[in-house]
């Protein structure tokens, strides 16, 4: 199979048989085609004849992003996502060969999860990521809000009374109405009257940025939920090194489109995984990455639910979170 084979069927996976073989097929493409990647696994020690589930699989940690060029074939990047930091830290950088592959993704996805994006009004409350260039979220947002096709979408900087003028006269709007923001940013927004945001659905995309405490979700959630008077709050998981997004509905429990996969690898061997209902390392499959690197292991701790369901409960590098949530199994 070519590499136009690969994308054509990454968006046509319809069985969980289909998702297993295509993962099984760009496993071997990108140890192939991707040097860092190949070196990894070759490192790890495994034998490829024995590869034959996704269990088996070595998912690439996904510090590397930070430290090397990960690419898979010979194509020149047409942009270079960079993930937001501190002063100093040293950034990831996600190499993207296709923007086509990622604008597909999260059309595909965002229809799946939520239907025709024309019938919303976007409005974006991401200051950070406006501020600052090379951010793959606010490349999908401008991308969703040009697909409104309506001129009352648009981003918000720090301007929080013409954001609140615009939800009050959207009411009135026969379009659904998404506010779509970074956690810190949503918090700070000031709320005078509850009823404005009654039929807004209120998505947040994770992170204080250090700009405020961490929360876990479950702390966030509750907190949104108060200060916008609303049953339920939205949740976007994605990240600068991935090319496709899992969606929450309300309580934390997301959902992932047919060409992504969450594993939950046990925290003390990176190669064991665990079953539904307890906590550990999230591992990604995105297979919308097939430029790059479609098995990651992320600083991120979750857990599974039936169906394929997942939480994020927290990271790593938060001794905080991650010393409450490892026991929650």
């Amino acid at each position: 199979m070519n590499i136009t084979q690969y994308i054509h069927s990454i968006f046509q996976i319809k069985t969980e048989k289909d998702f297993e073989t295509l993962c099984l097929q760009v496993f071997h493409f990108q140890y192939e085609n991707n040097p860092v990647y190949r070196k990894y696994v070759d490192l790890c020690e495994k034998d490829l004849k024995k590869i034959k589930s996704l269990e088996d699989i070595p998912f690439l940690p996904i510090e590397f992003f930070k430290n090397y060029r990960i690419i898979t074939g010979e194509k020149q990047e047409q942009i270079t996502f960079l993930s937001s930091g501190t002063t100093g830290s040293v950034l990831s950088k996600h190499y993207v060969v296709d923007l086509d592959i990622y604008r597909k993704s999260f059309l595909k996805a965002f229809e799946l999860f939520y239907g025709n994006i024309k019938d919303f009004v976007v409005l974006a409350l991401l200051p950070n990521y406006l501020e600052r260039k090379g951010s793959s979220l606010v490349f999908m947002v401008e991308e969703l809000i040009r697909r409104t096709n309506n001129s009352h979408s648009g981003f918000y900087l720090y301007n929080h009374n013409e954001l609140l003028q615009k939800i009050d006269f959207l009411k009135t709007s026969n379009k659904k109405v998404l506010l779509i923001g970074v956690s810190y940013a949503l918090l700070d927004l000031p709320v005078t009257k509850i009823d404005t945001f009654k039929n807004v659905l209120i998505m947040e995309t994770g992170g204080m940025k250090g700009r405020r405490r961490e929360m876990t979700k479950k702390e966030l959630h509750t907190a949104l939920c108060k200060k916008f008077g609303v049953q339920e709050i939205h949740s976007e998981y994605g990240m600068t090194e991935l090319l496709s997004q899992a969606y929450s509905k309300g309580n934390g429990i997301y959902q992932s489109p047919p060409w992504m996969k969450i594993l939950i690898r046990d925290t003390y061997d990176p190669y064991g995984y665990i079953p539904s209902g307890r906590s550990g390392g999230i591992n990604v499959i995105d297979l919308a990455n097939i430029y790059s690197c479609s098995f990651i292991e992320t600083k991120d701790i979750g857990k599974l639910h039936s169906g394929g369901s997942f939480e994020v409960l927290g990271r790593f590098d938060n001794s905080d979170i991650r010393g409450c949530n490892l026991l929650v199994n």
